[in-house]
């Protein structure tokens, strides 16, 4: 930690802590997480070092940027890049019921897409999926982040089972104690979207049981008239019941609502680092 020097705590969860630190290096802000790894297991201290791993590798204009990590004092310490423009939850509070235009929805919803579609071509789960995980940087770009519960599978028909995540963004079949898959970050996206376009949850309610009730049945309140059929229609099928009816992230991006909007946040160069960086990733899983 010599290197930086720290400004203040930024966030507190059960990774552990986010704090804002400056570069004694290069004067410039980045966040830190800290992670207690001294109590773990030595196996759950060394799949700590494999998502440090994945993170490493995870280079897309729509990812927040890894720096570097570092072992200290019984902690592991992952240093990211720091989006002064704070996140989606926020900026959805300070809106005071004031709607997003449709143009802005699809300008933030096409980046996340873009950067989960880089995240499963990986064949990696997100699994934490949310506003408060997707960040503006002062450009305004939007960046997807913490990858601190992804987990690389093995295969892609290995399924996890285990029940992570923030309850509002639970699909139907965590709830029901079910093995997901990817589908189940696209459930995830489908409540970033109703957020996006509604400035509220979709899933709601007093209680767990309640909430995991109204999720299980996938009702909700529907979205304004004021919004196009085509989002609309696109928000039903992210909210399929059967994870097997929902799009992938791929066939999301196909869609020509979407598709043409691309090229305003994927440059050719850009294009064509991410082409080479999947085909070396295919490469060293072979």
């Amino acid at each position: 930690m010599d290197k930086y020097e720290k400004v203040k705590k930024i966030g507190e969860g059960s990774f552990g802590k986010a704090i804002l630190v400056k570069s004694k290096e290069d004067g410039r802000q980045y966040v830190i997480k800290e992670i207690g790894i001294s109590a773990m297991p030595s196996k759950e201290r060394q799949e700590s070092r494999k998502e440090v791993a994945v993170l490493a590798n995870m280079s897309h204009p729509n990812i927040v940027q890894y720096k570097e990590s570092f072992e200290e004092g019984g902690c592991l310490y992952i240093v990211m890049d720091y989006c002064e423009g704070g996140d989606l939850f926020k900026k959805i509070n300070s809106q005071k019921g004031v709607l997003f235009s449709e143009e802005q929805i699809l300008d933030w919803f096409v980046q996340i897409c873009l950067a989960l579609k880089h995240v499963h071509d990986r064949k990696i789960l997100h699994r934490d999926i949310k506003s408060q995980n997707i960040f503006l940087t002062k450009a305004g770009t939007v960046q997807l982040g913490d990858f601190g519960i992804a987990r690389v599978l093995n295969s892609t028909v290995e399924l996890a089972r285990t029940c992570i995540g923030t309850p509002y963004y639970l699909s139907p079949e965590i709830c029901e104690n079910k093995p997901y898959n990817n589908k189940s970050d696209i459930w995830a996206l489908g409540c970033v979207l109703y957020e996006m376009c509604t400035l509220k949850h979709a899933f709601e309610a007093g209680n767990m049981k309640n909430l995991v009730l109204k999720i299980i049945r996938g009702s909700y309140p529907p979205v304004s008239v004021h919004y196009s059929q085509e989002l609309r229609s696109l928000l039903a099928l992210l909210f399929k019941r059967s994870p097997r009816e929902r799009p992938s992230v791929s066939s999301i991006l196909d869609k020509p609502f979407l598709a043409c909007r691309i090229e305003r946040f994927l440059t050719p160069q850009v294009k064509h680092t991410v082409v080479l960086q999947t085909e070396l990733f295919a490469l060293t899983r072979l």
